[in-house]
């Protein structure tokens, strides 16, 4: 009779036990998580509506679970200041790119803007990320290196970037030392100003005004469809894609680590599945937005030029001796940059074959539909 009795007590508690544990995790799973996104961009710009897309999905995804707020730059902190806001739990979390961090590392630059001198290609580069060393590199100098609390992902490749718009034509390196020229700052400004290129860098709001000043004869900015949203267009009637400062452009977001690990496990995957759906977002918003903004710009009388030859090497020399000085000053540098050119050896004999392959059945198409 006390067995019947001891079975009868385990099994109601166990009953209570299990209620408590169900409507724990029913609440837990009802539980609504808000949270805002301060962004770099305007809201104009094609990358803001990508962040806003991330957010959308991130809703659908959870069942309301997560709920974001996209944030223009400067509605709650400065493009420059949002690592830290993020870090400090000024805002949940961040979207900028992170070589705007590189003033406080130099090692930042290469999970965004890689040096040419690499060999990686925007394609290259999100492989190294996500399936060599390089997310875990760049958490060890998030949370090791510069000590902050913070959870970063890549989730917009949006490179290569142009070699921008001229005021006039050039064919050779001689002639283009002759034009004052709006380049990024760090790596790519020097590089370019150890090619003999009077480069200068300015924020994006400066360009238009300055070109119409003629304080400068030739500047860069993003790609194809941003510039033309930024009016670029409307100033100078030469525009050359092919250029090497930032032939790598990735965006990025930063959760605020103590917000990051209040997620249940379920809405942190959902996190990452929506970023790399973002990645691939990314990629097919990019090839059609600039593909029609170049097809336009050609319909409107403006001449898209290839880059001369020249530069190439004029470029790579220049930036291997630039690069030898954060090489000597760094050694996380040093050991990012390293992992990056061996990731970049290895892929290039099956990735460059392939991308001959393209050229080639584009050309012999091309010439079967005359």
């Amino acid at each position: 009779m006390k067995r019947q009795m001891y079975r009868m007590a385990l099994s109601g508690l166990a009953a209570a036990t299990l209620a408590v544990v169900g409507a724990g995790s029913a609440q837990a799973q009802e539980e609504v998580y808000e949270f805002s996104i301060q962004t770099a961009v305007p809201n104009s710009s094609i990358y803001f509506g990508l962040v806003e897309d991330f957010a959308d999905r991130l809703e659908r995804m959870s069942g309301g679970r997560l709920q974001a707020r996209v944030l223009p730059d400067g509605a709650e902190v400065q493009a420059f200041e949002i690592l830290d806001a993020v870090s400090d739990g000024v805002v949940e979390a961040g979207y900028a790119w992170p070589h705007y961090w590189s003033g406080k590392h130099a090692a930042y630059v290469l999970f965004s803007n890689v040096p040419a001198s690499t060999g990686m290609d925007q394609q290259t580069l999100m492989s190294w990320y996500y399936e060599g060393e390089g997310q875990e590199l760049y958490t060890e100098l998030t949370e090791e290196v510069m000590g902050y609390d913070t959870v970063p992902f890549l989730l917009q490749p949006m490179g290569p970037d142009p070699l921008g718009w001229f005021s006039q034509p050039f064919e050779s390196m001689e002639q283009f030392r002759q034009l004052k020229y709006r380049a990024p700052p760090g790596i790519a400004g020097r590089t370019y100003n150890e090619m003999g290129v009077p480069a200068v860098a300015m924020p994006g709001g400066e360009i238009v005004p300055s070109a119409e000043r003629g304080t400068i004869d030739a500047a860069e900015w993003i790609g194809p469809a941003d510039d033309r949203a930024l009016g670029l267009n409307n100033i100078w009637d030469y525009y050359y894609l092919q250029g090497l400062h930032q032939q790598t452009d990735v965006g990025e977001l930063q959760f605020n680590k103590d917000f990051w690990e209040s997620l249940p496990d379920d809405l942190k995957a959902i996190v990452e599945t929506a970023v790399l759906a973002s990645v691939a977002k990314t990629q097919h918003v990019n090839l059609r937005e600039n593909s029609q903004a170049v097809q336009q710009y050609q319909e409107e009388g403006i001449q898209v030029r290839d880059t001369p030859e020249e530069y190439y090497t004029a470029f790579i020399e220049a930036q291997n001796t630039i690069i030898q000085d954060y090489l000597d000053d760094s050694e996380f540098f040093a050991r990012v940059y390293q992992s990056q050119a061996d990731f970049a050896e290895m892929v290039y004999p099956y990735h460059s074959r392939n991308l001959t392959l393209y050229n080639n059945l584009v050309r012999e198409a091309a010439a079967a539909r005359e």
